[in-house]
């Protein structure tokens, strides 16, 4: 038997793959992605952030009040091109986080398997934010933790009113509804990556 020392190789986690949707992807979708790009990046949470658009205004960039939004919540802007939503993008990803319920029955209409990790970006946060200490004790890993709120979502009592998981479209509207869509997000992000933080420890 050789005395040489086996190295064995070194098997990396794959990065967990979300894809952020809403409808032109100018505002609130890569709005959402360059947020949680950020936090993730500082939290050190092995995530591939991308958008995509149900109806989207392909090639174009973020609209000046999307930027200024980033901006003010301290993420840089980075250069976008909207892209369309596909059965493919649907696919490749692990966690698909839309604006609106409506987002959600157009993603799933294209890959109706995609239900069981299609959210809206609230409903998600609030998901994560109603587990339970016990519930955490079998996440061990983020593909765990997107499980574990699906499972949650068949018990979690519904808000009385729908609309509050929705992120209502700030395009061509005022200075105020941008800064409330952005806010919304904002909070979202932060459970969202509090919890993946503690998801991959």
């Amino acid at each position: 038997m050789s005395d040489a020392i086996r190295v064995l190789p070194t098997v990396k986690v794959p990065a967990l793959r979300v894809l952020t949707v809403c409808t032109g992807n100018i505002c609130r979708s890569p709005m959402a992605e360059q947020m949680l790009e950020s936090a993730f990046l500082q939290a050190g949470i092995a995530a591939h952030v991308s958008s995509a658009g149900t109806q989207a205004m392909v090639g174009h960039d973020l609209t000046p009040e999307t930027a200024a939004q980033l901006n003010a919540h301290g993420v840089a802007p980075k250069a976008h091109r909207s892209t369309q939503l596909t059965e493919g993008l649907v696919s490749a990803a692990d966690l698909v986080l839309v604006a609106t319920r409506a987002h959600r029955s157009e993603v799933v209409s294209l890959l109706p398997r995609a239900s069981r990790y299609t959210f809206t970006i609230r409903q998600f946060a609030r998901l994560v934010d109603s587990l339970e200490e016990g519930e955490w004790r079998d996440i061990r890993s983020l593909s765990d933790l997107v499980m574990s709120v699906a499972a949650q979502r068949g018990f979690a009592l519904p808000p009385e009113d729908p609309t509050i998981d929705d992120v209502v479209d700030p395009y061509r509207q005022s200075e105020a509804v941008y800064a409330e869509v952005a806010d919304e997000l904002d909070s979202s992000v932060a459970t969202i990556t509090a919890a993946f933080a503690r998801a991959a420890k």
